[in-house]
């Protein structure tokens, strides 16, 4: 199972799309290592510096409708390979948020209250983030403050994450 905890990239902005997580001049790269300079390069967002602001990152905080556009398997893996494996966000793309569990990768929604009191009390700030499975709650924390989010996480999508994707699942059941 991957690792779902780290340092929080914060991006305040609704309907980023799969051209702006990865632009489609890179679809004909072989490797998922080939994606990896290039994640969120033409995201267009104030103040925002893909090649500085991604390193180091585990975990994307962001608003409604991220993955939108096109249904390519590109952006998750873009994320995948850059060591990103949770998105929280208000809503997701559909076949974007499948093909995130597909590559064992989460994609969890959470209201949109809980997203705005997330940006005004940790974005700006140095912020980390604990998954705790069992409790099905993140542990988001920054100098001298924590705040607990509880997520809904469906029995079929948790055996996607712990078994690292749609393939490895199928191979320990087929």
């Amino acid at each position: 199972m991957k690792s779902f905890k780290g340092k929080v990239l914060f991006l305040d902005r609704s309907d980023i799309n799969t051209d702006e997580i990865i632009p489609a001049k890179y679809l004909t790269e072989i490797s998922k290592e080939a994606l990896k300079p290039h994640l969120l390069e033409d995201l267009n967002l104030e103040e925002f510096e893909p090649q500085t602001d991604v390193a180091d990152k585990n975990v994307i905080v962001t608003r409604s409708n991220f993955g939108c556009g096109s249904s390519r398997e590109h952006a998750p893996w873009a994320l995948e390979v850059n060591d990103i494996n949770l998105v929280i966000a208000e809503s997701f793309a559909r076949i974007f948020r499948q093909n995130m569990y597909n590559n064992g990768i989460m994609a969890i929604t959470i209201p949109a209250e809980t997203i705005g009191k997330l940006f005004s009390d940790f974005s700006g700030s140095e912020t980390t983030l604990e998954t705790d499975f069992h409790q099905q709650v993140f542990i988001f924390s920054t100098a001298g403050r924590e705040e607990h989010v509880p997520f809904d996480l469906s029995g079929f999508d948790r055996e996607l994450v712990e078994a690292g994707g749609w393939v490895e699942y199928a191979d320990s059941r087929y």
